[in-house]
């Protein structure tokens, strides 16, 4: 399984983004899988994600201005991010884990920031 991420780019403080993630194999949906951040020096942010029951969850930090949405039939998830802060800058990374999934129901999904699945990163800049 590989996750692609794109749409990050450099942006001006208030701006938009939509970041993509194409899964490369078929999920059965989106349980257990997410958005996460790393900045330079900083640890690993959870930013929004589908729990094992399909419910979404955004950081604090986000909530408000970013929406986590899914297209099914394309393997793909999407993050919609508005009102950008300096602060948002970071890679962002799609990442997912299935291990404790049985064809589209999960039972269980381990923190964000461990799953074991997860892409190369898309960078985005937001600048003041």
């Amino acid at each position: 399984l590989q996750l692609v991420e794109s749409g990050g780019d450099s942006v001006q403080a208030g701006g938009s983004l939509r970041l993509s993630c194409a899964a490369s194999e078929y999920t059965y949906n989106q349980h257990c899988m997410g958005w996460f951040r790393q900045a330079p020096g900083k640890e690993r942010e959870e930013i929004a994600g589908f729990d094992n029951e399909g419910q979404i969850t955004y950081a604090d930090s986000v909530k408000g201005r970013f929406t986590l949405s899914q297209d099914n039939e394309k393997n793909t998830l999407y993050l919609q991010m508005n009102a950008l802060k300096p602060e948002d800058t970071a890679m962002y990374y799609c990442a997912l884990d299935r291990r404790y999934c049985i064809g589209a129901s999960c039972y269980s999904c381990p923190p964000l920031t461990e799953y074991n699945n997860r892409g190369q990163g898309t960078q985005v800049t937001v600048s003041s």
